[in-house]
């Protein structure tokens, strides 16, 4: 007589079990990275030289998210709007510090609410400000500016990725060291004080709104551009720029790490941004 087996269980393929917490450790590290980048920091490239000499093309920064509390659009949220037409919450919320006049500031720019700009702070809300003849007034009293030296702007300062469209740019300029009413100082370029945006009217920064303007003063579409950046919203500020974190010359792209070995700028790594 044929004797009954007991059924053994099936045992898990390793391969599949192996499958399945290689997933889950890639979706964990994805949604920590998500809040780490919404909630803290968020690395940011700069693409232009509307910041020079302050911040050079081919700099990545980091801005620190949690510096003047969160928005809707400081946590990436601007997408429900753009997309959907879910109208966000207006204002900041777990705000601490209010943005000081002369932090480098990244924000959504207020005619599409979600291209990034960086730029430096300038003027606060009830601030009058003017460019008269190429010194900066706030309200109604001259900006001091001391000469720091001399710098020639190229091609290399105000695009990234074009190399036949840098080589021709060979554009002198001064070097200022200014310095804001709290005694802050930061350097400035001027190529002349008699440019386009040299001479302006006087702008009242409204209520829950910021002025900003490019440490590159002649090279920068900023608040004085009113048709296209103006008054800054209070809840379009993304964050506080911190420190470079990575560095490289003639705008090359981060991937291209061929062009590491000659294009790493060293001495800019791990700068505080001032």
């Amino acid at each position: 007589m044929k004797q009954n087996q007991s059924a053994v269980p099936a045992k898990e393929s390793p391969k599949d079990d192996g499958l399945f917490e290689f997933l889950r450790t890639l979706t964990v590290a994805a949604l920590i990275a998500i809040v780490f980048r919404a909630f803290f920091f968020e690395p940011f490239s700069i693409p232009s030289g509307s910041m020079v000499p302050t911040l050079l093309v081919g700099d990545y920064l980091f801005v620190s998210k949690y510096s003047y509390g969160y928005s809707g659009l400081s946590v990436g949220l601007g997408f429900l709007e753009h997309s959907f037409g879910i109208k966000l919450p207006e204002g900041r919320y777990g705000q601490v510090n209010k943005p000081q006049r002369g932090d480098v500031i990244v924000f959504k720019v207020p005619y599409d609410g979600k291209t990034d700009y960086v730029k430096r702070l300038i003027g606060l809300p009830g601030d009058t400000i003017q460019m008269v003849e190429g010194r900066l007034h706030i309200n109604g009293e001259v900006v001091p500016r001391d000469v720091a030296g001399s710098y020639n702007i190229t091609g290399d300062d105000l695009e990234e990725d074009h190399e036949a469209f840098r080589q021709p740019f060979n554009l002198p300029a001064i070097e200022y060291n200014e310095t804001l009413p709290a005694g802050r100082q930061h350097h400035i370029l001027e190529m002349s004080d008699d440019r386009q945006l040299d001479d302006t009217p006087a702008y009242k920064v409204p209520e829950g709104h910021y002025f900003v303007m490019g440490d590159n003063r002649d090279n920068s579409q900023d608040s004085r551009v009113m048709r296209r950046v103006g008054f800054v919203p209070e809840e379009n500020l993304v964050g506080r720029a911190e420190f470079i974190f990575f560095s490289l010359k003639n705008g090359s792209p981060f991937w291209q790490v061929w062009k590491w070995p000659s294009h790493l700028r060293f001495d800019r790594m791990l700068k505080a941004i001032k």
